[in-house]
């Protein structure tokens, strides 16, 4: 449907990194703004970041916002005009004179196990090497099948598959909407179930950024928000923040509106995934800032402030 709301005779350029995942989700963009307005004219330009760049270190080695400050200082120059990002890459607290715009309808949030034979998490065989770069996805598998070797990954979803075909590793965990997104559902052995296995915050969400200001922007992009996705994920992303913003322990959270109800499951565990930490909130939609700052409490009135001083003191 074409939108009769706000437009612009200036042509705008997105951001978004270079990965395949990336040119993807900023494609969807593109049709959508083109959905709502045809006339508009719109342009992408690839921003190298700093998680691009480096592809050895752990990427909880790197600290925070490393797929998103180079796109964000394109956007402060005026280089670029709005940026897209999957929304579990972006800080808990944006830059000042930065906002959400939008936050359009979420992908699937589950994870995805890839492994060599087809097999399922519980079919492979004791001492057999699990491929992650995610400290949460490695403390969940740890949980569930202590006996496997939960090693490091890094790479796109291309070269991760192409590890894995290699004979690097026995399987691979990653996130069931790119390996939609980019065609490759065909190699998924297991969804992970994640009531159990609870996704990273804001996982298969899209964010797309704008400068706080620009009111014309504004106007335009937020004809692809998602309001119960972006109460979802407003949730979660308030969950993080109450335990401390970008936490380097395995930190998980969910949260979906379902029949006028917002519900979020959270998650602290420990490194080995031998300690964890779960705990469930209720609320209307509209209080989701409010039940992911109550999650956060209800965690650490359980004791995970043990495991995150831990984390700070190390």
């Amino acid at each position: 449907m074409t939108s009769s709301g706000p437009t612009t005779a200036r042509p705008l350029v997105i951001g978004t990194r270079g990965s395949p995942l990336a040119q993807v989700q900023t494609r969807e963009v593109l049709a959508a703004l083109g959905r709502h307005f045809p006339s508009l004219e719109l342009s992408v330009r690839v921003v190298s970041t700093r998680g691009d760049q480096d592809q050895r270190t752990p990427l909880e080695g790197l600290g925070q916002g490393i797929f998103t400050r180079e796109i964000e200082r394109a956007l402060f120059t005026g280089e670029i005009d709005l940026a897209v990002h999957s929304l579990k890459d972006m800080e808990t607290e944006l830059p000042p004179g930065l906002a959400v715009g939008a936050v359009p309808q979420r992908g699937d949030p589950r994870d995805a196990l890839v492994s060599s034979g087809g097999r399922r998490l519980a079919d492979l065989a004791p001492g057999e090497r699990v491929g992650t770069g995610s400290p949460r996805r490695a403390a969940l598998v740890r949980s569930l099948r202590p006996d496997l070797a939960v090693l490091p990954i890094r790479g796109n979803v291309g070269t991760r598959l192409d590890k894995l075909d290699q004979g690097q590793y026995d399987a691979v965990v990653l996130a069931a909407v790119g390996l939609a997104r980019l065609g490759m559902e065909s190699r998924v052995a297991e969804y992970l179930d994640p009531s159990s296995f609870i996704p990273a915050v804001g996982q298969a969400a899209l964010g797309v950024e704008v400068r706080a200001d620009d009111r014309e922007v504004i106007g335009l992009v937020q004809a692809m928000d998602h309001p119960s996705t972006r109460q979802a994920v407003t949730a979660e992303r308030a969950f993080l923040r109450g335990l401390g913003g970008g936490c380097s322990v395995p930190v998980a959270a969910y949260g979906c509106v379902d029949g006028g109800v917002l519900r979020l499951a959270g998650l602290v565990a420990s490194e080995n995934g031998a300690r964890s930490f779960r705990a469930v909130e209720e609320s209307a939609p509209e209080a989701a800032e409010e039940t992911g700052r109550r999650l956060a409490d209800a965690l650490l009135r359980q004791g995970a402030g043990e495991l995150l001083a831990a984390e700070a003191s190390s």
